[in-house]
C-alpha cells in the first residue's frame, strides 16, 4: 500500500473557501453561514468569526463583504425581525465594504 493516499473507494473531504475570505477561512471553525427567506433583500450571510468578515449575499446586487465586523452584529442580523432594517441601521456605512472580489462580470460594462 502507497504511503499518504486515500484508501480506494473513499472520498476525501473537501471545503470550499467562502469568496474574498481566504483559504484559510475554508479550513476555519469559526465560520457560520446562514440562509434567510423570509427576507426580501438579503438572500443569505457568512462571517468568519476568525477574520471577522461578514459576507451579505442581496437577492438584488450581488455579494458584498464588510470587514472588522464583530460577532455580536452577525448575532443581532440573525435575530433581527426585519434584516433590511437591522442591516440599514447598524452595517450599511458603518464597516469597510467591498464587493465580492470573486464575483463574475457580465455585459459591456463588466
Amino acid at each position: 500500500m502507497r504511503g499518504g493516499g486515500a484508501r480506494p473507494g473513499r472520498r476525501r473531504a473537501r471545503t470550499r473557501a467562502f469568496p474574498g475570505t481566504g483559504a484559510a477561512a475554508a479550513r476555519s471553525t469559526y465560520m457560520r453561514a446562514r440562509r434567510f427567506t423570509r427576507s426580501t433583500m438579503i438572500d443569505h450571510v457568512a462571517y468568519d468569526e476568525a477574520a471577522s468578515v461578514l459576507c451579505i449575499s442581496f437577492r438584488g446586487t450581488g455579494k458584498y463583504l464588510y470587514h472588522d465586523v464583530p460577532r455580536a452584529i452577525y448575532d443581532g442580523l440573525c435575530a433581527a425581525e426585519s434584516l433590511g432594517a437591522y442591516f440599514n441601521a447598524h452595517i450599511k456605512d458603518h464597516f469597510p465594504c467591498e464587493r465580492d472580489p470573486a464575483r463574475r462580470r457580465f455585459g459591456p460594462d463588466a
